[in-house]
């Protein structure tokens, strides 16, 4: 059996356990061992969107000694995913960090992408009746190129019927320390966001960033809309009756 380490996000450990969770039960239903080292801290996102890579080194050198043994890291969250890859451009090329490094980049994957292209397990014979819209985020659609693989393990989910957003991809407005810096112009495209949702009709939006989730699950709550915001890990989740 292969063996995959898990990597829980800030967001996740503090905001969604449940997604967490969702994802380790999705790992194992797809026959992996899941193997969660503690003592987990941030990727360091944050600081490097800030442009302190100072204080993302540290975070970066904890990062490689906790899951330098693993065969493959897997987490729910493409932003943080897309951290880890960034971890070889913080150290010099003659140094041993950079090897290690690149070889933790090569070997992290952002949930969809693990099991669509590694485990080549797209049906996890999940069930969920609802009308649901998929939310492209920028980190997992544009920064990993990752499309198709979450729509793919959506298709596969039992009485779910997939609707396409009229602009999928338009960013939802958080962008980490975009949205400090400029929550007038995050607000505004939040907004937009939320119209694109409503207009679909649909009961459920997903998405495979968690940043996203808790960003647009928010503005729904505080704008007063029927609509459950959910991970594609807690929809994977739902076993088939």
């Amino acid at each position: 059996m292969r063996t995959v380490h898990l990597f829980v996000p800030c967001l996740v450990e503090d905001v969604f356990p449940e997604i967490g969770e969702a994802t380790a039960r999705v790992l194992s239903r797809a026959g992996v061992e899941v193997v969660y080292p503690p003592g987990q801290t941030c990727c360091g996102q944050m600081h490097y969107k800030l442009g302190r890579k100072d204080l993302v080194r540290p975070l970066a050198k904890r990062f490689l000694d906790l899951f330098d043994e693993a065969g493959a890291v897997v987490a729910p969250s493409g932003s943080c995913v897309n951290m880890v890859r960034q971890y070889p451009g913080l150290f010099t090329e003659d140094s041993p960090l950079r090897r290690r490094a690149e070889a933790m980049a090569a070997k992290t994957f952002e949930l969809c992408d693990f099991l669509v292209n590694e485990l080549g397990a797209a049906d996890l014979g999940a069930r969920f009746p609802a009308k649901a819209a998929y939310h492209d985020s920028c980190q997992v659609g544009r920064a990993l190129g990752l499309h198709r693989e979450p729509r793919l393990l959506l298709e596969h989910v039992r009485g779910l019927t997939l609707v396409e957003l009229a602009r999928p991809e338009r960013c939802c407005g958080f962008g980490g320390a975009f949205s400090l810096k400029f929550p007038d112009v995050s607000e505004a495209i939040l907004e937009e966001k939320l119209d694109d949702i409503l207009e679909t009709g649909a009961e459920v939006v997903t998405t495979a960033e968690v940043s996203c989730l808790l960003n647009i699950s928010s503005a729904l709550k505080k704008a007063g809309h029927n609509i459950r915001a959910l991970h594609v890990a807690q929809i994977l989740d739902m076993e088939d009756a």
